[in-house]
């Protein structure tokens, strides 16, 4: 795996990395928790975590030994371990000026002495990190550092190898089956915000493989991915839901509000070349539904594939919004 420029100054990019590996909140997993319990055998420490850092939380993914599985972000150590590429090393927090009035080191467990190493995502983001503790005063040797930092690589590894499989192979967009369990995800919350799904068809696009072929079709959806991708906020999640169907769920955003974006597409996709169509015009049609709590998944999908529908009724190149269904 390749390690790109470590992202230092980016935390809404580091926000929109941990929200695609989609680990926040999830159950326990055999995989994880036989890499802590392993590592917490050789380093023979009290407790060994692999912890994701969102905006305000440390949750812990999987965790051998006492301590928190939930922390507020800013009272743990983790919480500098992802600013840097490398490992942090505490050989005592009671001594230390970073550390020395941290709840966890005046109080339960007594933490005293830490390893960290960042997970760090291909795209150079830390989602987090595995690290070890100790309650009484310890040196950590090089080969000890090299150790975690490996076990951090097959994690991080392990993550990546799962994020893969859900990602279409030609746009690099989340398969329709990721998308669609994003979408139960935020309807499951108990008390979900705003969000706004819109599907979004490319116009005539057998045409486009009737007169040019499939590989030059091929061509024209990675284009078009790629321009949308540029106008899509990273925190909102982009599928290609089948051939030339796309969906864009975007957080926090009503109907209204969403419909900035669709005109921000259209204007983007009438100026872009597609020399594989020998420079032929693409448009598209979109449908809009806003999310109504207690509705299902295939409800809210139903009513946003309804409104495409009209949209390609009502002559194509254009947006509609869902009407609400009570």
């Amino acid at each position: 795996m390749q390690i790109r420029k470590f992202k230092a100054d980016d935390e809404q990019g580091r926000l929109a990395a941990v929200q695609r590996f989609e680990v926040l909140d999830t159950d326990p997993e055999k995989e994880f928790q036989d890499i802590v319990s392993l590592v917490k055998s050789i380093f023979n420490v009290p407790r060994a975590a692999i912890n994701i850092l969102d905006s305000e939380r440390q949750w812990t993914k999987a965790g051998a030994g006492d301590g928190p599985n939930i922390a507020v972000r800013t009272d743990t150590f983790c919480h500098y371990t992802i600013m840097s590429d490398a490992p942090l090393v505490v050989t005592d927090a009671s001594i230390d000026n970073r550390f020395a009035q941290n709840p966890y080191v005046l109080g339960a467990p007594e933490l005293r002495a830490y390893l960290g190493v960042p997970l760090t995502s291909e795209d150079g983001y830390n989602i987090g990190s595995l690290c070890i503790y100790d309650t009484c005063r310890r040196d950590f040797s090089d080969t000890e550092v090299d150790v975690l930092s490996n076990f951090a690589r097959v994690v991080m590894s392990q993550l990546e190898l799962r994020l893969t499989s859900r990602m279409d192979p030609l746009t690099g967009l989340l398969t329709w089956r990721a998308f669609s369990d994003l979408l139960e995800r935020h309807r499951s919350l108990c008390n979900p915000a705003a969000a706004t799904l819109i599907l979004l068809d490319i116009d005539h696009f057998k045409s486009v493989n009737d007169r040019y072929g499939h590989l030059a079709g091929n061509e024209v959806l990675k284009t078009v991915t790629a321009k949308m991708s540029t106008l899509i906020r990273k925190s909102d999640a982009f599928g290609r839901l089948g051939g030339e169907e796309f969906g864009v769920l975007m957080h926090g955003a009503t109907p209204e509000g969403a419909f900035h974006l669709t005109r921000r597409i259209q204007e983007a996709l009438a100026d872009l070349a597609l020399p594989a169509i020998g420079g032929a015009k693409i448009t598209v049609s979109m449908g809009l539904a806003g999310f109504t709590p207690g509705e299902s998944r295939e409800d809210w999908l139903e009513r946003a594939d309804r409104a495409l529908y009209q949209a390609k009724a009502e002559g194509r190149n254009r947006a509609v919004l869902a009407q609400l269904t009570l």
